[in-house]
């Protein structure tokens, strides 16, 4: 089997391909990966090097969250149907929505990461559905979700609102993400101290959250959800600021190995996020024994179950009380980060997630090739 995978370098969905480019080349799945938003660093590709049988081809093209995207689209969907034609992978998944709509005849997948709109009404924010931009956005992921084959949600939360802003695809399907375990350490001997990832300013992440109340234990806000390459020279970019009665750490991007000590250090790891589709970050800090403290939002429920300790939607006091909690009764938290780990274990591996990806692409491909 050829798979063509498109992938985005600008966000941590970029881990979530390298987690099914990986994963189906190791199933002797041959892909054709084609990257979107810059042309990556060398430590953002690495991961590739012992790849045999994947075919990198990196682009800068805008990707269609960005500014001035009307402007690339027509080329880049030239490139990629010259591309599709050149290659004629068996099948074509789709991270952006964009492209479910080129002008081929390959049975395509569209993976729904996340969009603007949905975005806008889980953060509140205020937009004009009528402005240029914004229709042109919406016209163009509705006709990318009406031609695709199948859409995947990460969650059934994210397959319904997608339904209800877009209109249904031809064929929805809901495959969790996947993490692989190796990459994290569950058995170090943890720190008292809360870990979250998200930039402050960021009103989906809203992990402010955790400024807004004294906490007794330290927290360290990760300000970036994608790692950066490790540094010729050491750069010290953290803020602290610590009183008698609190401490919060403040740091910017770190490196894949710098993010992985401090998953697996943590005692808690903070989920405040009011819009989440993917949980990335969740998820690796469950694989690192972390206790999940979970804003009340449907598409954490769905995720994490019994296995998360969950605030009061949006509240930082509950989230505060929760910390506080988890903090005091350490028997508590433990129990917590066992659950968390377990559920993480049995259910959002990337063996599992490419075991039902690779369900759904031969199902397509069979359909594809009766109906020729």
């Amino acid at each position: 089997m050829h798979v063509l995978v498109t992938g985005d370098t600008l966000s941590g969905s970029w881990t979530y391909t390298r987690e099914l480019v990986t994963g189906l080349v190791t199933r002797g799945v041959r892909v054709t990966l084609v990257s979107f938003g810059e042309i990556p660093l060398p430590d953002q590709t690495a991961w590739m090097e012992h790849l045999h049988g994947l075919d990198y081809r990196p682009t800068a093209f805008r990707l269609e969250w960005m500014q001035e995207a009307e402007e690339d689209l027509p080329e880049s969907s030239v490139y990629l149907t010259n591309l599709i034609r050149e290659l004629r992978p068996d099948l074509l998944h789709f991270n952006q929505f964009c492209y479910g709509d080129l002008p081929v005849s390959t049975p395509r997948v569209v993976m729904a990461h996340g969009d603007l709109i949905t975005f806008r009404e889980a953060v509140q924010e205020p937009a004009s559905r009528t402005s240029r931009a914004t229709k042109w956005y919406r016209d163009t992921i509705v006709r990318g979700i009406a031609r695709a084959d199948a859409v995947v949600a990460p969650s059934a939360w994210m397959r319904d609102r997608i339904r209800e802003c877009y209109g249904p695809p031809q064929r929805a399907e809901v495959i969790y993400p996947g993490r692989n375990p190796i990459f994290f350490n569950p058995y170090v001997e943890k720190e008292d101290c809360v870990l979250t990832v998200g930039r402050l300013v960021d009103a989906g992440k809203q992990v402010f959250l955790l400024t807004q109340h004294v906490l007794a234990v330290p927290v360290c806000i990760v300000g970036a959800e994608h790692t950066v390459p490790v540094p010729r020279i050491p750069i010290r970019a953290d803020v602290k600021v610590a009183t008698e009665q609190t401490s919060v750490a403040i740091r910017g991007p770190q490196t894949e190995a710098q993010l992985r000590a401090l998953y697996s250090r943590a005692t808690i790891y903070a989920a405040t996020a009011r819009y989440e589709p993917l949980g990335m970050s969740a998820l690796e800090a469950a694989f690192s024994r972390c206790a999940i403290v979970a804003n009340d939002i449907p598409s954490f429920r769905e995720i994490w179950g019994d296995a998360a300790l969950y605030f009061r939607t949006n509240d930082a006091a509950s989230l505060a009380e929760s910390i506080h909690r988890l903090n005091q009764d350490r028997t508590m938290r433990r129990a917590y980060a066992e659950l968390a780990y377990s559920r993480a274990r049995e259910r959002f591996t990337t063996k599992r997630m490419i075991d039902d990806y690779l369900q759904l692409y031969r199902s397509l491909i069979a359909v594809r090739s009766a109906a020729a």
